[in-house]
């Protein structure tokens, strides 16, 4: 059996072998595409191994190198950074296999370069997932943008181009600018940037600085898409769908939520937080992202924009419950980040398929395609559901305990963002629905006049994920434990 302390190991260095090996056998295409899927497996295999050691009482520390005194690059294993192996390491063995069926089918160029970077990427994100320290999981952090900038641009036209010079921009700006700045600051001031259950800056900011050191956080971490800070996140959508699904559910967006969350309640401290007036104000922001991107998303008429404004939105959900700064709302914080994971995931796959069967990427093209696609379409019915918050969905689960959340804290503005917002999903989602299998289907052009499902492997992943969102509602043991753990609900 292999030890606990091995396993922080092989996360990241299982996808990061993955990454050369792919590379080292692109001239042979079945041969680079089976190990693309056997590597997400074995990763997936190796979280639950460590969900496994951690359920078994298990605590390991892995030091990698100590470049300064008191300053580690570590990884350790804690509840948050379980939940997030969980979700990445499930969701990128599904990927993988939807990856190699689109990429097949759409005639992708440069497929060998594309499933290493998206290895390389999955490397980082459990660098981030299991970071001892504040500093470990910056550097973890900025390597996932480089590792993504390549996907983001992958296609190479000027579209493809500027979609990937916006999204490094963005990023790096706000991380170098920002979220580093606030790093030096939180060291200065503590002394130590290791995760702490209770936060290590009780006492030492307070006030105006308070607000200030927030600020460049919630700011800083561009990942999480608060606004201004989210331009990045629609200029991506020019790349090819299994990386926008990187993007919104494995990965990258994950990262910059978990981030936010591992510093509230392991920096700041949620407790000590909540006892300081001028640290108010994020939970605002955060609900005005909610609503505000809300209302883009009405707007879009290409589906993948119209899903990425959605996205933006649901990230706000999360860094919005976790500013509640109660218990039972870090845990609805914790919960959506694998809700908005299978969700959205499952959405995304779904405009892949029909790009790749229908040649359509717009909601006005959309009539009648639900009975085409039914397979396609009734997953996207069931993700939208979940995504709105409609039992027996997850969604239904994650945003229930948001409202206990605010209701206990008494946030009616909260309360209400919640209630809107869910109206809000409800009318940039479900009409795209209504249309696939209530209207009639408009005049068909292109390549594909008589098309049905995409391929198998295109569509069976979409199934699976959609399946995972109501066996989440039905079975939430898992998520609720690891949550809970998080946010020091033991009992």
């Amino acid at each position: 059996m292999i030890e606990p302390v091995a396993l922080l190991a092989l996360a990241v260095a299982v996808p990061l072998l993955a990454s050369g090996i792919i590379l080292g056998t692109d001239r042979w295409p079945r041969v680079r595409d089976t190990l693309v899927v056997s590597g997400a497996v074995a990763l997936l295999g190796v979280a639950w191994a460590l969900f496994l050691a951690f359920r078994d009482g298990a605590r390991p520390r892995l030091e990698l190198t100590e470049p300064l005194p008191g300053l580690a690059l570590a990884l350790e294993l804690e509840a948050l950074g379980v939940l997030l192996t969980l979700v990445a390491g499930t969701l990128y063995a599904v990927t993988a296999v939807y990856a190699v069926g689109y990429m097949r089918a759409n005639g992708e160029p440069r497929q060998g370069p594309f499933h290493a970077w998206f290895a390389l990427a999955l490397a980082a994100t459990m660098g981030i997932a299991l970071s001892a320290n504040l500093f470990a999981l910056f550097l973890f952090y900025e390597v996932l943008t480089l590792a993504t900038w390549p996907l983001v641009a992958h296609h190479g036209d000027e579209k493809a181009r500027k979609g990937g010079r916006t999204y490094l921009t963005v990023l790096l700006t706000s991380s170098v600018g920002l979220f580093l700045f606030a790093l030096i600051w939180t060291w200065q001031a503590a002394g130590t940037l290791a995760f702490t259950p209770g936060g290590i800056l009780a006492g030492q900011v307070e006030g105006l600085s308070l607000a200030l050191l927030l600020a460049l956080y919630l700011f800083g971490v561009g990942k999480a898409a608060v606004m201004p800070v989210h331009r990045w996140l629609p200029a991506a959508m020019v790349a090819p769908t299994p990386v926008s699904a990187l993007l919104h559910a494995v990965a990258v967006v994950k990262a910059g939520v978990f981030t936010l969350l591992k510093i509230v309640v392991y920096i700041f401290g949620a407790e000590w937080l909540l006892s300081q007036p001028s640290a108010s104000w994020g939970v605002y922001v955060a609900a005005f992202t909610v609503v505000a991107a809300s209302v883009v998303a009405l707007r879009q008429d290409d589906l993948k924009r119209r899903l990425a404004y959605s996205t933006v939105s649901q990230l706000g959900y999360v860094v919005m419950a976790a500013l509640v700064l109660v218990p039972i709302s870090l845990v609805g914080a914790a919960l959506h980040i694998a809700a908005h994971a299978v969700g959205k995931i499952t959405l995304f796959f779904a405009a892949g398929a029909i790009h790749t069967a229908a040649h359509k990427t717009r909601v006005s093209e959309l009539g009648g395609i639900g009975w085409r696609m039914p397979w396609t379409l009734g997953a996207f019915a069931v993700a939208s559901l979940s995504l709105v918050g409609v039992p027996p969905t997850v969604g239904f689960l994650s945003k229930w305990y948001m409202l206990l959340g605010a209701w206990e804290a008494a946030l009616w503005t909260v309360l209400a963002v919640l209630t809107v917002s869910t109206l809000l999903n409800t009318a940039y989602f479900l009409p795209i629905v209504h249309a696939a299998f209530f209207r009639k289907e408009g005049p068909v052009h292109g390549e594909a006049p008589h098309h049905g499902e995409a391929p198998a492997m295109v569509v069976a992943p979409l199934v699976l994920t959609a399946a995972l969102t109501v066996v989440l509602f039905l079975f939430p043991g898992l998520p609720l434990t690891l949550a809970r753990a998080m946010a020091g609900m033991t009992s």
